[in-house]
This record gives C-alpha cells, sequence and structure tokens, in this order.
C-alpha cells in the first residue's frame, strides 16, 4: 500500500531531512510485524516546451452558420454569424431598445422585429432566446 505525503513520514521514519521533492522508498522500520514500507510520492510540476499557438477553426456554436431572411434582416444583411454573436446582436438590440420587464427582467417584451424572430411571441423568457432562433441558422 502506497502512502502519498510531502515527505514528512519518510523523514520522521528514517531520521533524514527531504533533500527536494522525488519519489522515494522508506526502508522497513521493524516496529510492528503488520507494517509495510511507506513510499513516499510527491508531486512536481514538468514544464512542458511551448506548442506553436496555430488559430483553430472555429467549431460548434463558434462557426459561423448560414441565417434566416428574417434573422438576416434583423441583423443588417448578414449572410453567416456564429450562434453566440448572433445571440450578442440580439441581447444588444433588447438592451438598446428597453424591452425588458420592468417588474421582471427575466422577461423580454418583444417588438415587431423581435417577433419575427421569436415566432410572433409577445413575451419570452431570457432563457427561451437561444431555443428561440435555432431554427434561423441554416446547414
Amino acid at each position: 500500500m502506497a502512502t502519498i505525503s510531502l515527505g514528512i513520514s519518510a523523514s520522521f521514519l528514517t531520521k533524514e531531512t527531504p533533500s527536494s521533492f522525488s519519489v522515494s522508498l522508506a526502508p522497513p522500520v521493524a516496529v510492528r510485524a503488520n507494517l509495510r514500507p511507506l513510499r513516499t510520492v510527491t508531486l512536481a510540476t514538468v514544464s512542458k516546451p511551448a506548442a506553436e499557438t496555430k488559430k483553430r477553426e472555429p467549431r460548434g456554436i463558434m462557426k459561423p452558420r448560414r441565417v434566416s431572411p428574417e434573422m438576416q434582416a434583423f441583423l443588417g444583411g448578414v449572410s453567416e454569424i456564429p450562434r453566440t454573436q448572433a445571440l450578442k446582436e440580439i441581447w444588444a438590440y433588447i438592451k438598446r431598445h428597453n424591452l425588458q420587464d420592468p417588474e421582471n427582467k427575466k422577461v423580454i417584451i418583444c417588438d415587431e422585429q423581435l417577433k419575427k424572430i421569436f415566432g410572433g411571441k409577445d413575451r419570452v423568457g431570457f432563457l427561451e432566446i437561444a431555443g428561440l432562433i435555432s431554427p434561423h441558422f441554416l446547414k
């Protein structure tokens, strides 16, 4: 059975002071018959060589997708946009036009432009927005 420690038990049992962080096996101590030798394991970080920083191709919700004509009209004619950026634009529009319900900020009061995107709903919860814009992203 191995014990993970910082070298305290090894130095206590062997009367040595640990000089550096390392893995060592302490010699068996004849105190009791049922004791096993302790192995002290200390963790050291190894620095990895710096990898080349290549610009990764966007994936998932960060990948630009084609959008529906309704979404294009809302976004000002943009034909491709990542979902994250479209959501930012929608929230900027909501904040700019003060469309959050003053009593419950989690509810969005839709104007005519938002109704086109949100399927004609008058009020939308803020957690529904991501789901309601999904059909506007084409494959």
